[in-house]
């Protein structure tokens, strides 16, 4: 079986909803994922948007999230170190958590969820950046699966 990653809120290339966006209530969606390759430790969930303008935006780090976990609820607190023990980074809003999807007035913006299993967990800290982990990645990653959601204002 593959590694995917889904959610309930969303299918694949669809609009997220309102409420998991800056016009909402900025939620997390609930996420789920399946069979991780053999060798895993940890995942790493890191949302972006490439469309946003000058760079790829970063709206999410989620690293050092445990093997056992196959999902995320929606509404994941802007908490440093989760009851789970996962750690959360800043966004590019320098912010702790997630940051949902507030695009310019205009075209829709692709926003892509993007789940790595990992073969270690990452000796980082809370509030890493999105640089210091894909950094810290390196060579550890087993496979990767992502979630695309667009949205426009």
């Amino acid at each position: 079986m593959p590694f995917e990653l889904t959610c309930s809120a969303f299918k694949d290339g669809e609009p997220i909803p309102k409420r998991h966006t800056c016009e909402g209530e900025d939620l997390s969606p609930p996420l789920r994922w399946n069979h991780p390759p053999a060798g895993t430790r940890s995942f790493v969930l890191i949302v972006d948007d490439p469309d946003a303008p000058g760079h790829i935006w970063v709206h999410w780090v989620l690293y050092n999230i445990p093997l056992d976990l196959r999902g995320l609820a929606e509404g994941i607190p802007p908490q440093e170190t989760l009851p789970n023990e996962a750690r959360q980074g800043l966004n590019d809003s320098q912010e702790i958590g997630y940051g949902g999807p507030c695009p310019p007035p205009g075209k829709p913006h692709r926003y892509y969820f993007k789940l790595y299993a990992l073969d270690v967990e990452l000796a980082l800290k809370s509030r890493a950046t999105k640089a210091h982990v894909v950094d810290a990645m390196k060579g550890h990653v087993l496979a990767e699966t992502y979630l695309m959601g667009q949205f426009a204002r």
